[in-house]
């Protein structure tokens, strides 16, 4: 495993944003493990995030591609923050580009924040987690409508690697309904793998009982 990645799920377990105990989704499933990327919320952790991603997009995607499209409302500061550590890792300036939720018809009018997408635009969707694919859903039909481009791939940071509406992954279903590729920073399978039984900041974070409670689950809703 890339040493980006496992610094990543240091990350994340330091923020608070992957929480591991007895959570219930908004899907109703019962799950041992939770992340939520609106704890992001420090300009040092917003900086650190965007280079995770700036790294994770590199090494998926290259970096042949013009927009960061982040979707309201959590994917416009991760837009914004990749866009910038892409300028800095790499000297390539990407433009950024999100959706409002409400159209504003008044001074910068429209449905976009920042960038105006155009014909011919090479365009990579950046969110936080997919597990159901419906911010896609909403979100694919916007940027169509904008100008005709060409969606590069989807990378969110984690994929929680269950399944979406069907047997496979939310990913892989987006992959196949939509047509375009799909990434991630890290997997769950990444996680457990870096963390069970290891120590980290003087504490066993995965252990054997969690191990058990997340194979448990995935035994149940895991992705075929």
């Amino acid at each position: 495993m890339e040493s980006y990645k496992q610094e990543f799920i240091d990350f994340m377990v330091e923020s608070e944003v992957l929480k591991f105990g007895e959570f219930t989704l908004k899907s109703g499933r019962k799950s041992p493990f939770f992340m939520n990327a609106g704890a992001y919320v420090t300009g040092a952790q917003l900086r650190r995030l965007g280079e995770y991603y700036a790294k994770a997009i590199h090494d998926n995607y290259g970096l042949d591609f013009d927009v960061l499209f982040g979707p309201a409302y959590k994917g416009i500061p991760l837009a914004v923050a990749t866009a910038m550590a892409i300028s800095e890792l790499y000297g390539k300036e990407v433009r950024y580009c999100s959706n409002r939720k409400e159209v504003k018809d008044h001074g910068d009018t429209g449905i976009l924040l920042g960038s105006k997408l155009k014909d011919g635009d090479r365009v990579v969707i950046i969110e936080d987690v997919t597990t159901s694919g419906k911010s896609i859903e909403e979100t694919f039909p916007i940027i169509q409508a904008q100008a005709k481009v060409e969606i590069r791939g989807l990378i969110v940071s984690l994929n929680r690697m269950e399944r979406g509406k069907g047997t496979k992954s939310a990913l892989e279903e987006i992959r196949e309904t939509y047509g375009f590729p799909t990434a991630a920073i890290v997997s769950m399978a990444d996680v457990v793998e870096y963390l069970y039984n290891r120590e980290r900041r003087g504490r066993i974070v995965i252990d054997d009982a969690l191990k058990a409670a997340i194979d448990a689950y995935y035994e149940q809703y895991g992705a075929k």
